[in-house]
């Protein structure tokens, strides 16, 4: 869908730097529209606009789709109830200083998750309640209970992938 909208908006604009080309340049192409050819681009302006400002974006947003992650493996996955709260809480509480590709964070303090060797759910669960590795760069019990458990479920789940 996405390639259809991107190949209809070159077509459109091709056609217009046909007509700007053959009318003998701007000056004469606005001069065209001015004289002869009011009814022709009365149609088409409107034409042009409605198809570059709302069919080629509702085209390419009716190709997404909701996603767990944003790519690879896990880009056609629905999550579950428990990752989705996991994730949720990565966003708002992690993303700040831990990358993550799964879900866009870039960030500058902590490791990135991604490349830290195997990711498994107790490394993380532990990582919270030692506040990482123990250095005092990351709170410790930053999360708690169920939402320690869903963060860890989370990022075991998509780290690296």
């Amino acid at each position: 869908m996405a390639t259809l909208g991107i190949i209809l908006l070159f077509l459109i604009v091709g056609s217009a730097v046909a007509f700007v080309a053959f009318s003998g340049g701007p000056g004469k192409a606005r001069e065209a529209y001015l004289t002869r050819g009011r009814t022709f681009f009365r149609i088409a302006i409107p034409v042009l606009y409605i198809g570059l400002g709302i069919a080629i974006p509702a085209v390419v947003i009716a190709g997404r789709e909701g996603k767990e992650g944003n790519t690879g493996a896990l880009a056609n996955t629905v999550p579950s109830h428990k990752l989705q709260d996991g994730k949720n809480l990565f966003s708002k509480t992690c993303a700040t200083c831990h990358s993550l590709k799964a879900v866009n964070a870039r960030g500058v303090t902590g490791p990135d998750l991604d490349n830290i060797g195997e990711v498994t759910e107790k490394r993380i669960l532990d990582a919270i309640k030692n506040g990482g590795t123990g250095q005092r760069k990351m709170p410790a019990n930053l999360l708690q209970g169920e939402n320690a458990e869903a963060v860890a479920a989370y990022v075991a789940h998509v780290a690296g992938q």
